[in-house]
């Protein structure tokens, strides 16, 4: 008899929020999963759960994606178990809140690092892995900041930008190809990305628009699978972007510098 070949879902930043949510979505279609994130702890408590409860192969790799040598460790790790990805998803990543002459320039950089290098490295690394396979995917988790420039979340917004350029790049250069490419862009989510961005007094106003991450979740999965260019969670935030495209781009920033201002 000849033996099924195995193939995985590999998720970045997948031990909380967004990219929790959908590694269950997956599981729960029967996908077996690589999760990488940087806590080993939380990806231990995952992988467990999701094993107990949907009986799929769950392997982990703790590792810190912004630092430079982190996605050839990753596709080191991939070639040597010989596992077959027909799912990519570059869901890690972070903002960081404030003027930007007055943000540490490590943190900004190291951001740039995470939100954009780490991402296109994987891309290209893992490119020939996703081509081997019938039908495989790319989903880049961009955000409504691509759409236009924030100011005090400058860099964040101009990484997500750079995000949502590249995948639609990537996307055309593919088309004839059996590797579909999506961009993820969702706006407030329920996790713990302002904490970290240091957007505190902002979250409490971002309770009224959050949506679950469960529910961004399953749009991003179906999206996906049904091969959309961007998926754009929640009517509020495609009504946003669709603003995006027609309001001056003078206007659109005087409105994001109110709502972030420090």
């Amino acid at each position: 008899m000849l033996e099924t070949k195995i193939t995985y879902a590999m998720i970045t930043g997948a031990s909380k929020g967004i990219g929790k949510s959908m590694a269950i979505a997956l599981a729960r279609r029967k996908i077996n999963l690589l999760l990488i994130s940087r806590s080993t702890d939380e990806l231990g408590v995952l992988q467990t759960a999701i094993k107990n409860q949907y009986g799929v192969e769950v392997h982990i790799l703790a590792i810190d994606l912004s630092q430079a040598q982190a996605p050839k460790a990753v596709y080191n790790w991939i070639t040597e178990k010989n596992y077959a990805i027909h799912i990519l998803i570059n869901n890690a990543g972070y903002g960081l809140w404030g003027k930007f002459g007055e943000l540490d320039l490590g943190a900004q950089l190291e951001m740039c690092q995470l939100n954009m290098t780490t991402v296109t490295s994987l891309c290209h690394l893992l490119l020939p892995v996703l081509s081997a396979e019938k039908k495989a995917y790319i989903l880049n988790v961009c955000s409504t900041a691509a759409y236009q420039a924030v100011p005090t979340l400058a860099i964040y917004s101009a990484t997500k930008a750079f995000v949502l350029s590249f995948t639609r790049a990537l996307r055309f250069e593919l088309k004839d190809g059996p590797v579909s490419v999506s961009c993820l862009s969702p706006g407030p989510v329920d996790t713990g990305f302002a904490h970290r961005a240091g957007l505190d007094a902002f979250s409490k106003m971002a309770e009224k628009f959050n949506m679950k991450p469960d529910e961004v979740a399953e749009i991003a999965i179906k999206g996906m699978f049904a091969g959309k260019s961007e998926i754009i969670p929640g009517f509020t935030n495609i009504i946003s972007v669709y603003a995006n495209r027609i309001l001056s781009k003078g206007f659109i920033e005087k409105m994001a510098a109110g709502i972030y201002k420090t």
